[in-house]
């Protein structure tokens, strides 16, 4: 299921072109995302990476590139 997902996430495929070979439906693993992005997964496993990289010492921040479709944008901010 989690691969089905990532697979969808990453490729920009529509769900409904979801590969059989997932084992899963299109419907289902679009209902397990909605989800799994309720319950906050994605950001939580998004943390845990940073903060696994960050022990290891393999992160390098002066490379950090901030993207508007993933940070929301305050109304009225200059």
């Amino acid at each position: 299921m989690f691969t089905a997902v990532v697979y969808v996430l990453t490729s920009g495929c529509a769900w409904r072109h979801l590969p059989p070979s997932f084992g899963v439906s299109p419907a289902t693993a679009h209902r397990r995302f909605a989800a799994w992005t309720k319950a906050g997964l994605w950001r939580r496993l998004h943390r845990a990476v940073l903060d696994e990289l960050g022990a290891r010492g393999e992160l390098d921040w002066s490379s950090v590139i901030i993207d508007a479709a993933s940070v929301r944008a305050k109304k009225g901010v200059r």
